[in-house]
C-alpha cells in the first residue's frame, strides 16, 4: 500500500471514530469498529483477554523473539464539540477533544504496516486499544486482565498540538506528572455570626490551612523537586449570618518525583491538623492516590530516537506536562516509553474546538511500525 493510500484510509478511520465518540467504559461501538478494521487487514484479535470494551491484537512475526506492546487509548470526553468540522461529533455532549481518535487510527496504521512485513519480524507486536484513559481506570483493568504477560517493553504516545507535524518529542525520565486528590474536612462548632466567641470557626481555620499548604512545597521539599498543590474547591456554610460546623477543602497534587509524592500526604496532614488544633477545630485529611508519574525508561531512549531519525523525522526534547496519563500504570510493570507526536493543532487538549493536522496520522503510524520492527529485530541480533 502506498503512503497516500494508507493516509487516506487512516483519515477515514479517524473521522469515523470522531463522528461517533464514546465515554470511558462505554466504548462498545468503538471496540466493534476497531476489530472490524483490524480483521479487514487480517490482523489477529487476541480474544483470550475477554474485554467488554477495548481490544487487543497481535502480529506474530515469522521468526521467534520477544513480545512488545504498542498502546492507544480510545475514549472520548464529555464536551460539546465546537469545531464545525464536516465530521464533527454526532453524539450530543461527547467529543474526541483529546485526540484519542488520532491515537487509535495511527496505531491501526502501524499494525497495517507491520502486517506487510510480518515474516521479517523477530517476535510479536501486541496492540492494546485501551478504554477509559480519561478516568484513569483502563490501564489498571487491562493489566489485571493480563495484557502485559510476557511483554518486554511497551510504547505509546500523545498528540501534541504545539509541535509541527513530523516532529517527535522524546525525553527519558519523568514526562507527565503524578496525579493525586485530597479532601480536608475542618470541623468546628457552628453558631451565630454575631457571637463568634461561642463558636469554633472552621472557615477561619480553613483559610489558614489554604495559605499554609503552599509552604509544604517552598519549605519542606527541595527546590529541585517539582510539586504543585492546588486547592480547587471550598464548601462551607449555608447562610450569611451563621458560622457553619464544617468546611471541606478539595484539591490535587502534581509532582514528577516519586520520592516527593510519597512525602506530601504526611506533610499535608501535619500542617492541616496543626492549624486546626490552634483554632480548636478537628481536621480529617483524606488522600486518594490516582496516577503515578509517566517515567520513561532511560535504556529505551536511543531506540525511540533512532526510530524517528531513520524516517527523517525531527526529534526535539519533550517538554514535561503536569497532566496525568495512565500509561504510567503499565510502566510500573514493564519498561516503557511515551512520546509526544506533533499534530500542529490550534487548540490544546480538552478544548471544544480541539483539532489536529491529519497528515500526522501517517507519521505516527510509520514511526511506531519502524520502532517495533527495530526493537524486535535488534533484540534478535543482540541475543544471537
Amino acid at each position: 500500500m502506498t503512503d497516500q493510500l494508507l493516509l487516506n484510509e487512516l483519515i477515514d478511520i479517524r473521522r469515523e471514530l470522531h463522528r461517533f465518540p464514546e465515554l470511558s467504559m462505554k466504548e462498545y461501538e468503538t471496540t466493534k469498529r476497531i476489530k472490524k478494521w483490524l480483521k479487514h487487514y487480517d490482523i489477529s484479535i487476541a480474544d483470550e483477554f475477554q474485554l467488554d470494551v477495548g481490544a487487543v491484537a497481535e502480529i506474530v512475526g515469522g521468526k521467534p523473539g520477544p513480545i512488545i506492546a504498542i498502546r492507544a487509548d480510545i475514549d472520548a470526553l464529555p464536551i460539546e464539540e465546537k469545531t464545525n468540522l464536516p465530521f464533527a461529533s454526532e453524539v450530543n455532549g461527547v467529543m474526541h477533544a483529546c485526540g484519542h481518535d488520532f491515537h487509535t487510527a495511527s496505531i491501526i496504521g502501524a499494525a497495517i504496516l507491520l502486517k506487510e512485513r510480518q515474516q521479517e519480524l523477530c517476535g510479536t507486536v501486541r496492540f492494546i486499544f485501551q478504554p477509559a484513559e480519561e478516568t484513569a481506570s483502563g490501564a489498571k483493568m487491562l493489566v489485571e486482565k493480563g495484557v502485559l504477560e510476557g511483554v518486554e517493553a511497551i510504547f505509546g504516545m500523545h498528540n501534541k498540538p504545539d509541535l509541527p507535524v513530523g516532529t517527535i518529542g522524546i525525553k527519558p525520565g519523568p514526562l507527565m506528572a503524578s496525579v493525586d486528590r485530597f479532601e480536608i474536612d475542618v470541623k468546628g462548632v457552628g453558631g451565630h455570626a454575631g457571637i463568634p466567641e461561642k463558636t469554633i470557626d472552621p472557615i477561619a481555620a480553613a483559610g489558614q490551612i489554604v495559605t499554609s499548604l503552599q509552604t509544604i512545597v517552598s519549605r519542606n521539599l527541595s527546590p529541585f523537586q517539582n510539586v504543585v498543590v492546588s486547592i480547587t474547591q471550598i464548601h462551607g456554610g449555608s447562610s450569611w449570618n451563621v458560622i457553619p460546623d464544617k468546611v471541606t477543602l478539595e484539591g490535587t497534587v502534581r509532582t514528577f518525583q516519586e520520592e516527593a509524592r510519597e512525602k506530601i500526604p504526611a506533610l499535608m496532614k501535619r500542617t492541616a491538623e496543626g492549624i486546626g488544633a490552634a483554632f480548636g477545630a478537628s481536621v480529617d485529611v483524606k488522600w486518594y492516590p490516582y496516577l503515578p508519574v509517566v517515567n520513561n525508561d532511560d535504556t529505551l531512549e536511543k531506540l525511540v530516537t533512532k526510530a524517528a531519525e531513520d524516517l527523517s523525522y525531527q526529534v526535539v526534547e519533550a517538554e514535561q506536562s503536569p497532566g496525568g496519563e495512565d500509561f504510567a500504570v503499565y510502566q510500573q510493570h514493564v519498561p516503557g516509553f511515551f512520546v509526544w507526536m506533533g499534530t500542529a493543532g490550534e487548540y490544546e487538549w480538552h478544548h471544544p474546538s480541539f483539532s489536529l493536522n491529519e497528515e500526522a496520522l501517517l507519521v505516527a503510524a510509520s514511526y511506531f511500525a519502524n520502532l517495533s520492527f527495530h526493537f524486535l529485530n535488534s533484540f534478535h541480533y543482540r541475543k544471537n
